[in-house]
């Protein structure tokens, strides 16, 4: 089973300025994500901006007024947060100015958004369109007559369609809560650009009874390894596991042992580097180009560590019905199996559940947090392309074929951002011995 994530509304929650108590009552998943937003200046230099921007939508007369008749300004206005506003200017944003009215602090808000909203981007995924997200901040043309007019005009009169009753720039339109999920908002921030948000995986995770029932597995073990037949599974599937779940409750977890052949994807070798758990790789020579050994490896070594190294208690992440032989052969050890749908039949789960073993799909666990694995794997593959091998290449061509070497699936959008990021910013350096260098962008 399967929850809808909320990372990303969240985030967008956060920097359209929703009340904190609002986000802790509507997000209480996401905790870490604030503090992560909290320390970063650039997010909350758009949050206090669009504070300000939005209060003024909702005040314009009333703040007009006060500044024309009562000469007063944002400082002495009770609806304007005004900690917010000196944070902006200890950081260096002239916020207060003499001599002006409401139509004059709309255009240096928005202009103030605008500038600064790219600088928000590292803060999304890269399968994520930014020039999506981007448009929900930037307002184009604003200081053409009528911009800002029509959008005050707009919000004004369906302000119940905007989340939290916040501006944004977008179409208004009564489709419910947009930041209610990842799945409902990316659906609709995609249609509103006539284009289509497809994989589920992104936005979907595990539910509390699936992470639950593993956690209580180690919590039971004595002594636990998780066993990886790296020829039935995914390295990626596998990592969104490992960073979907209580790191301190993984701890207990000796070791990761990885059972490869030859000619698996390259990400296995690149794994210990993110996790904490000890991984040990054993890479399985082929007798015979026709016939892998993996499984007949992993068997052996699984029964070793049970008989030998006192391991009573296995995580086997496979989908080949084989391992039902090693599982049986130790009736005495604890299993738990992870699988993958497509991979996997029915019999083996039938086999799992007469037997009492607990099995979970790594399918089900959200794969948008795996970026940072597949950028290290990408980025180690294009290296081995410099200096050679970049003469004479488009850097599309390029970046296609490193996808291609590495077996990493992406979408055309999330090539392009790797090839606009990595591939088109390398330059021709010295170092310090005075020799020439090929610099990635990292």
């Amino acid at each position: 089973m399967t929850v809808d994530t909320k990372e990303i509304v969240a985030t967008i929650a956060y920097m359209i300025g929703v009340k904190h108590a609002i986000l802790d009552s509507s997000f209480p998943e996401e905790t870490e994500t604030f503090q992560k937003l909290a320390d970063s200046r650039e997010a909350t230099v758009i949050r206090y901006l669009c504070k300000l921007r939005t209060t003024l939508f909702q005040k314009f007369k009333k703040t007009d007024e006060a500044m024309h008749y009562d000469l007063k300004n944002l400082y002495s206005l009770e609806w304007y947060d005004h900690e917010n506003i000196k944070q902006l200017e200890k950081w260096g944003f002239q916020i207060i100015k003499v001599n002006y009215r409401s139509e004059k602090y709309m255009e240096d808000f928005t202009k103030l958004i605008n500038e600064n909203i790219d600088k928000c981007a590292d803060l999304f995924y890269d399968w994520i369109n930014w020039d999506y997200i981007r448009d929900l901040f930037f307002i184009p043309k604003y200081n053409k007559s009528g911009v800002l007019r029509r959008e005050f005009s707009t919000y004004m009169a369906n302000i119940d369609q905007y989340p939290y009753q916040l501006y944004i720039h977008w179409k208004p339109s009564d489709l419910g809560g947009i930041l209610s999920s990842d799945r409902k908002f990316l659906k609709i921030l995609y249609a509103q650009h006539k284009d289509v948000f497809s994989d589920y995986t992104k936005y979907h995770d595990a539910d509390e009874e699936t992470k639950n029932n593993i956690y209580q597995f180690i919590e039971n073990g004595t002594s636990i390894a998780l066993a990886v037949d790296c020829e039935n599974s995914d390295v990626f599937k596998l990592y969104s596991v490992l960073k979907g779940l209580d790191a301190e409750k993984l701890s207990k977890i000796e070791k990761i042992t990885l059972y490869d052949d030859s000619n698996t994807t390259v990400g296995w070798d690149w794994l210990a580097q993110f996790t904490h758990i000890p991984v040990e790789h054993i890479e399985v020579e082929r007798v015979t180009d026709r016939k892998s050994l993996v499984d007949i490896k992993m068997t052996a070594s699984v029964c070793k560590d049970y008989y030998e190294n006192g391991i009573t208690s296995f995580v086997i992440v496979s989908s080949d019905s084989d391992f039902w032989g090693l599982i049986s052969s130790l009736p005495k050890a604890d299993f738990l199996v992870m699988y993958e749908y497509s991979k996997c039949g029915q019999a083996i789960k039938n086999a799992l559940e007469e037997h009492g073993i607990y099995y979970c799909s790594i399918d089900d666990f959200c794969s948008s947090n795996t970026g940072d694995l597949k950028r290290t794997i990408l980025l180690s593959e294009l290296e081995k392309h410099i200096p050679t091998d970049i003469i004479g290449r488009a850097p599309m061509e390029l970046t296609q074929q490193i996808y291609l070497d590495t077996r990493i699936s992406a979408t055309m959008k999330e090539q392009e951002v790797f090839c606009n990021k990595y591939v088109k910013t390398m330059r021709l350096k010295l170092n310090a011995e005075g020799r020439f260098f090929i610099e990635i962008q990292k």
